[in-house]
């Protein structure tokens, strides 16, 4: 087994110390990052408790305290109904909580602190103020249950964006940008937009007894089923439209020269069995296939055993370069050089691709606007996160980057495999160094100059995923980092004036969701300790309602998109899937905190 592709990393580099057998110079960037210890998200989650604990008595016992805030929470106007939880306390507890363990000073705590609450409060107090203007000259307010719910939203944005100006972060790159494809993009977004939204207040204002009960067992502010549904409305909309222009674009075969780059680092264990793979995948392919196998510094014997499987494989030619500078994305550069196809493949050291995978992929560059093709990553099947990880992906990959694809959203190829027109990774700039998310990074770049990025679930290949909880940890507090990391880096997409989705709305929706899922076991949290409290005796919060969104939601979705992609047999897997979005969450929140905080100003020493 390999420790390393299917996290997206080399193992360590020479002379690391094995008890850190999973890093390497891409694993955690040293100006990026920071070493956190385990007890890191602990002392976050138990000042937060702390915190939370404190202001909810005081809304709810302090007399001054109780007649300013009759709602329980922070709320500056009058509103009408009632919320599940004071999602503002929630997000002022969590703020302070995380600030106690970001920033290598305390002054840079206190700023980032404030930083945080000054924009906060100034646009949740728009809102109350919004709705007093309009209550004094219509008499009409807005329902409590919504307020919460955009309190919440603008909160998990807020510290994005707070993280994105304070965080050590990749400098801010060239943007390349083209119009193709952006309005048209646009049209198709906005469009499923308005169907969700019709579906979804049409379901809202059905007078069934199921709806009513809806209402009452949602977590964030006594969610309607409306809202609870609009989202996913909407993405099955996408999913629809995306399979179908798929169906429509693809065509049933094209076999151009192509070049495949495996960048491999102390690989002697698996690299005869990758190449096999790509022989027996070459042997489905009808064009000429080329294998070059980029040794990064490697201290076994991976070059032999590269150079014997290659000699060994009857449908492919290739031969092996030496890259003696450590680093995954230096490897890949170089391996970009020396191609001399049109089209070329990266596949990392551990990922077996199955017979069909090179020809269903590249007959996708038929159309002359693909500019990048990924696919579906499935698991061996035989380690302990495995199954959960298979539900995973079926989601992500089998049913969101679709739908992504219906409007040409998709940001993200993963690394595992992608198969890129050359020319355009060139015109790029390459593949980013020092940074986690260096194939996003890639065919983000790719998609907003003007070109298709595809992600066809029907491309699948084998990738390890990870056998131990320190493997994990690893792999995942990298992936979440590189969220901040590429939106840093191509920040001219989120703030500039040119009409970019991917840019006003993947980009802003991923920070939001990385931000969320942060906040999730402080959600949980929260909700129980709101419920032990029972502060508020006419509160919708139930025992139920927790479970349902924390728990029910995640199982429900996880087991569309196993039927949407045909794969029955992994619903046995839902029970693990559900512990491991727990997980999950908290590895997002151990990713967050282990950002490095920006070195001080000179105005601040």
């Amino acid at each position: 087994m390999s420790l390393s592709s299917s996290s997206g990393t080399n193992e360590a580099i020479a002379g690391a110390p094995t008890g850190h057998q999973f890093w390497s110079v891409d694993s955690a960037p040293a100006r990026l990052t920071r070493p956190l210890p385990l007890w890191g998200a602990p002392v976050v989650l138990a000042v937060f408790l702390a915190m939370s604990t404190a202001l909810l008595f005081a809304v709810n016992r302090v007399p001054a305290l109780v007649e300013a805030f009759p709602n329980r929470d922070f709320v500056f106007s009058p509103y009408i109904g009632t919320h599940s939880i004071p999602l503002r306390i929630f997000i002022v507890s969590f703020y302070v909580a995380f600030s106690t363990m970001f920033g290598s000073t305390l002054w840079g705590k206190i700023r980032f602190f404030l930083e945080l609450m000054l924009y906060y409060v100034l646009v949740v107090g728009a809102l109350d103020a919004i709705n007093i203007i309009g209550f004094r000259l219509t008499g009409f307010v807005y329902s409590l249950h919504v307020i919460e719910i955009l309190s919440g939203l603008i909160g998990f944005f807020v510290f994005s964006a707070k993280l994105l100006d304070h965080g050590s972060m990749p400098a801010r790159a060239e943007a390349p940008f083209s119009r193709r494809f952006k309005l048209v993009s646009l049209v198709r977004l906005t469009v499923a937009v308005i169907v969700s939204i019709a579906v979804a207040v049409g379901v809202d204002r059905l007078e069934l007894p199921l709806v009513f009960d809806l209402r009452n067992v949602a977590l964030l502010g006594g969610t309607g089923p409306g809202v609870f549904l609009f989202l996913p409305t909407l993405f099955f909309v996408l999913y629809v439209d995306g399979t179908l222009q798929s169906l429509l674009r693809r065509k049933s075969a094209f076999a151009p020269l192509v070049t495949v780059i495996v960048p491999a680092h102390n690989e002697e264990h698996v690299i005869a069995r990758t190449i096999a793979a790509i022989d027996a995948s070459a042997a489905q392919y009808d064009g000429e296939l080329t294998v070059t196998i980029l040794n990064n510094a490697s201290t076994d014997g991976t070059i032999a055993a590269a150079e014997a499987a290659i000699a060994a494989a009857s449908h492919l030619t290739g031969r092996v370069l030496d890259v003696p500078t450590p680093g995954k994305a230096i490897a890949l550069n170089r391996g970009i050089a020396e191609t001399g196809t049109e089209f070329v493949i990266r596949i990392d050291a551990d990922t077996q691709v199955q017979p069909q995978t090179i020809a269903l992929a590249m007959r996708h560059f038929s159309r002359a606007d693909v500019g990048v093709v990924g696919g579906m990553p499935i698991a061996p099947g035989d380690g302990p996160f495995d199954r959960a990880r298979t539900l995973e992906v079926l989601l992500k990959h089998g049913y969101y980057q679709v739908a992504y694809g219906a409007f040409d959203g998709t940001i993200g190829v993963p690394g595992m495999f992608a198969a890129y027109r050359t020319a355009l990774v060139r015109d790029v700039g390459g593949f980013v160094q020092g940074m986690n998310g260096e194939d996003t990074d890639v065919s983000l770049r790719i998609g907003e100059l003007g070109n298709r990025v595809v992600s066809d679930p029907s491309v699948v290949y084998v990738s390890e995923v990870p056998k131990t909880y320190k493997h994990l940890r690893e792999q995942r507090m990298r992936w979440f980092r590189s969220v901040y990391h590429v939106s840093a880096r191509n920040r001219t997409y989120l703030d500039s004036w040119e009409l970019s989705v991917r840019g006003k709305v993947v980009l802003p929706f991923m920070l939001l969701n990385s931000a969320r899922r942060a906040m999730t076991v402080p959600l949980a949290m929260f909700g129980a300790l709101h419920l032990l409290l029972a502060f508020d005796p006419t509160g919708t919060l139930t025992g139920q309602a927790v479970l349902a969104v924390m728990l029910g939601a995640p199982a429900l979705m996880g087991a569309f998109a196993a039927l949407a992609n045909g794969r029955v047999g992994a619903l046995i897997g839902l029970p693990e899937y559900v512990v491991f979005r727990l997980l999950r969450s908290y590895l997002t929140l151990e990713s967050v905190l282990s950002i490095a905080a920006a070195p001080p100003r000179k105005s601040d020493r």
